[in-house]
This record gives C-alpha cells, structure tokens and sequence, in this order.
C-alpha cells in the first residue's frame, strides 16, 4: 500500500522560516510610526533582542530616538538609550530600509476630517512605500486604529500590486494598539493582543511575532473582526460616558451632586462599572473612534443613532462647561467677557503630556470667543501651539499664588495628582472643576462650582 507524500508548499516554507526567526529573535522588525504606539513597541521588540529599525517621516524624532533622546512618557528614558547605544534600535526617514525587514509594523495616525470622514491618508502612503519593497517571507501588520474592512480594502490590493500574493507569498495581518498613556498597571507587555490574519497561515505568523512580547494573544477570525474590536471597545466607553454626562446635566437642573450618584452607584458588586462625567472627552481613540464605525456603517445603510448621540452629547458637555463658568461669574457680579480666566490642565487625562484632542482645548478657544482672557498651567504641557480654528500660541504660567489670586475663576479641566487643590482654593476667589478634583479640600469649598 502506498503512502502518499506529504506536500510541502513555497508558503509553507517562507512561513517556518519567518516563525523560526521570530522565535529565535533573530528577525529584524520595522515600526513605521515613532509615536505614542510606534516607540513604545520598538523599545518592548528591542528589549527581547530583536533588532528593530524605526521609520517616520519627521527628522527630528528620527534624530531624538538615534540619540537616545526619549520623547514617550510610557517608555523608560534608559531603556531607550541603552537600546540605541546597543544598536537594538535604530531609526531613519529613509524607507528603502523597509527591504531589510522581516516584519513590518504601521503605527501611523488615523484622524478624523474637517468633516469628520475617516483619514486613513498615512495608512495609504505607508501601504505604498511597504509596496515598493516587499519581498516574498514578509509580514505587515497594522496597529492604527481604523474601519472594519480597511486591512482587506485599502491595504492587500496595494501590497499585491508588487506581484506577490498574500497567504502565499507574504503574510498580512491586523492587531489593533492598545495603549493607555500614562498607565502604569497595564503597558505593551501586558495587556491582551488581539490579532487577525488574512488567512491563517497569516495569522499563524502574526500571532508568533506578538507572542514573543505579549503576555496574551488572542486570535480572530480576520482583520475585520480585529478592526471592529477595537472600534467596539472605543466605543463602548464613549457611550458610556456620554451617559454619565447626560445625567451630569440632569443634575445640574435638579440641584444634585452628580458625582455622590455615580460614586454611591459604584458601590454595587455587579451589574454596573463606573464612568466619571467630565468637560468632553479627548485623547487620540473616544472622540474619534466611534465616527469610524459610523462612517462604514453607511456603506450598509445602516446609522449608528446611539452612537452618534453619545457623539453629540460629549461634544454638548464643553458648551455646559462655559455655561457654568458664566453663571459662576454672574453670581459674583462678574461678567466672561474681559474676565481673567486661569485654565488648571489642558492634557486629555490626568498626569500624562498628552493633548490630542483634549476638551480643554475647545472649551479655551470657546471662552477666548467669548472675551475671556485666558492663561493655562499645566506642569507636562509647556505650550500649546494654534490648533484648529485658533491662531494663539500659549505657554504655560507658573501656579503662583499671585496667579491664582489674580483670576476671577479658576477653571479645572484635568485634574493632574500634583495640584495642591487646598492652596488653589485658599487663593482662588473663584473655582469651577469640572473634574471633582476638589474632593478632599475641606476649607474654602464655598469658592467651588462643580459641574
């Protein structure tokens, strides 16, 4: 009786070949993207030895990370530099060195238009340089943040321009970032990966290379449910506090204290998780991430109208910000035009330097619209330059006594560990926090508004 021989295929060989290097670590990795997603990968791929060569089309970052010089706050100064000076790490604006690479990781950004359309213009461009260099035993995945379809539509047609077939000739794959700036329980090392390949010798490969840096990898059928796994846990959290700030503006009306509801309310063992309101939200996934989801939807005539009223309701609590800080004045006689207004926090969440998208930054070009006159401290955002419809370049004033004495309302938008809010109330003739930062002060709280 014959036994029939086992067929090895060219796939199958580039794909245990590609296995066996990231599994030995003798890969070479290339992140496109050196920003809040893209560093902190490099320095985590670096740090196990593989060597890693960090593309970007800004020359002074590229020059920062050469030197050493660290940038991210989630990355560890000396961890940066010993991996530069090792030559773990390197980084360049020259993209002919993506032919050197055996992975390639796009980190780049995904905004939103004037029109609030997905931008996935850096995908594209990064998608068409890969192009240019792809070779055969390659894999590409995408980390950016984008729509449910965009690695099958937008990426593989232009990788398979170069003549080689994906699943056959390299491997594609989707992995959405999980980043949380400023979080130091949960980094790149140990928060969950979820990953989706394009076939699955695609997600065979792409699974190896995370789980030599991931604690948990978990697979998914295909880039689509990837992608709209991370639209969906975005989302989720904009809904949730959309919520919580519609009941913020409940109680404003009633007179009760929003934030005695939702603390009492998260006493209860099951059935509920706790969203805090705010000013708006910010940062570089809630206020974008839903309008993604929108956007494909209407390719299937379907509208996302919870979703998009969570939407206009996080944009709503900015406007009832400006409205409070006017009663506010209005009570002390006091008018917002020509008021001094002293901005305490502008970045997007508490103790971190990052201001993309942050609320603040709306609410101070809407109280500089208004005749305000308005200074900001924050001690991690030295300045703040023009910014969407704003020409006025900022920087930041120390938090003087004679500062906080000088404005006729101290308005808190982030509410960063550092403060002292006793001193900031003993000063201030005038606080509205929009963030309960004022909790634990115990004297002066006839001085505060809170939202």
């Amino acid at each position: 009786m014959l036994r029939m021989k086992e067929v090895i295929t060219s796939e199958d060989v580039l794909a245990k070949n590609l296995k066996d290097k990231l599994q030995d670590h003798s890969a070479t990795v290339g992140v496109i993207g050196l920003g809040y997603v893209g560093l902190p990968l490099a320095v985590e791929k670096g740090k196990v030895g593989f060597s890693v060569i960090g593309f970007d089309i800004n020359a002074a970052r590229v020059a920062k990370v050469n030197a050493g010089d660290n940038y991210i706050a989630d990355v560890k100064d000396e961890e940066l530099l010993e991996l530069t000076q090792k030559g773990m790490i390197t980084a360049t604006t020259d993209y002919a060195k993506l032919a050197e690479c055996d992975v390639v990781v796009i980190c780049v950004p995904t905004p939103l238009t004037i029109t609030r359309d997905p931008d996935i213009s850096y995908i594209q461009a990064s998608s068409e340089q890969i192009a240019k260099y792809l070779k055969p035993g390659q894999l590409v995945t995408l980390e950016s943040t984008t729509y449910p379809g965009t690695t099958e539509e937008v990426i593989l047609p232009m990788l398979e321009q170069s003549g080689l077939k994906v699943g056959k000739d390299f491997f594609l794959a989707f992995s959405p970032e999980r980043v949380d700036p400023g979080n130091k329980r949960f980094t790149t090392n140990n928060t969950s990966k979820v990953v989706g390949g394009m076939t699955p010798v695609c997600l065979e490969v792409a699974y190896t290379f995370y789980a030599q840096t991931i604690v948990n990898v978990v697979p998914v059928s295909s880039p689509a449910a990837a992608e709209l796994t991370k639209v969906f846990e975005n989302t989720y959290r904009a809904v949730n506090i959309a919520l919580v700030n519609e009941l913020m503006l409940l109680c404003d009306r009633m007179g009760i204290d929003i934030w005695e509801v939702v603390e009492a309310a998260g006493t209860k063992p099951f059935g509920i998780q706790t969203f805090w309101p705010g000013p708006g939200v910010g940062g570089h996934c809630i206020p974008i991430d839903p309008f993604y989801l929108t956007w494909k939807a209407r390719e299937y005539d379907f509208h996302t109208r919870f979703i998009e009223l969570a939407g206009e309701i996080n944009v709503e609590v900015s406007y009832h910000v400006i409205n409070k800080v006017i009663r506010a004045l209005n009570n002390e006689n006091k008018s917002l035009k020509d008021a001094k207004v002293l901005i305490l926090g502008v970045a997007y969440k508490k103790d971190i330097d990052d201001v993309r998208e942050s609320p603040a930054l709306k609410i101070m070009e809407l109280l500089r619209k208004n005749g305000a006159n308005i200074a900001y401290h924050d001690p991690y955002i030295p300045v703040i330059e023009p910014h969407g419809g704003s020409t006025v370049h900022l920087e930041n004033t120390e938090l003087t006594d004679e500062a906080l004495a000088a404005a006729d309302c101290v308005l808190i938008l982030t509410d960063h560990s550092v403060v002292d809010y006793e001193r900031v109330a003993e000063k201030a003739p005038l606080i509205v926090d929009t963030r309960n930062a004022t909790r634990g002060v115990e004297n002066n709280r006839e001085k505060i508004v809170k939202i």
